[in-house]
């Protein structure tokens, strides 16, 4: 016990919190896209994957609910160090010149809020499907393929058929993104095995990660904007 709540009061802990809550949720980023992409295999495919996670409850909510718990974490472990790095430097720089560090990793805590923010609206927008924020007037609750299953291929041509919709989106993707960027490479340092012989391949790879990442997912609201499955729509 003591051990447990050592790792909740200790800066140390706080960094382990964070850097393993933050890859499990990096390869929840990676599965999510795999699923996403597979509206490019046409519209069975997506409804399937779709109906396949929604009719398996007993999966699907203990999943949910781990998820909100490492957002939770790493939330918390993120702001918890920061206010400690705070108090630790209580009188600011007078001249604030930034060395070795990257724009990401200066505004990781703001990134990471706005991501945040983000989800929340991803989750009222495609989960929830709440209609009065979906910007196209239609409910998605009732868009229903021929094998009576719910027509996700349909809710994500008509969702990302909105621009500003789909705007909103590729920014949120992108400072998720810009987020992994630095939070990947910067998680190996905190398990130290991030050393001066891997660091600039880790850097890297994180940046390359998260290049794809970005690439990969506004992939679909921008074939969707430039005509995408709106012709098996009509």
């Amino acid at each position: 016990m003591n051990l447990f709540a050592n790792i909740f009061k200790s800066s140390l802990g706080k960094k382990y919190i964070m850097a393993v809550s933050g890859c499990l949720l990096c390869l929840f980023v990676v599965a999510h896209l795999i699923g996403n992409l597979q509206v490019f295999l046409g519209q069975e495919y997506i409804d399937r994957y779709g109906n396949l996670l929604q009719t398996n409850i007993e999966i699907l909510w203990p999943v949910r609910v781990i998820l909100i718990a490492l957002v939770v974490l790493h939330i918390w472990s993120a702001a918890a160090l920061s206010l400690e790095n705070k108090a630790a430097r209580p009188v600011e720089y007078a001249a604030y010149r930034p060395i070795g560090s990257s724009y990401a990793s200066r505004t990781m805590l703001m990134s990471g809020f706005i991501v945040f923010a983000f989800i929340i609206y991803h989750l009222l927008h495609f989960t929830a499907q709440v209609r009065y924020i979906n910007l196209t007037g239609q409910n998605f609750k009732a868009f229903i393929d021929p094998q009576g299953r719910h027509n996700i291929f349909k809710m994500m041509v008509v969702g990302f058929s909105n621009g500003w919709v789909s705007a909103f989106y590729i920014l949120g993707v992108g400072l998720l993104c810009l987020h992994l960027s630095h939070g990947a490479s910067s998680m190996f340092q905190s398990m130290g095995w991030r050393n001066a012989t891997y660091r600039k391949f880790l850097d890297g790879a994180a940046r390359v990660v998260a290049v794809l990442l970005f690439l990969g997912y506004i992939s679909i609201p921008v074939a969707i904007l430039l005509g995408y499955g709106k012709a098996a729509l009509r």
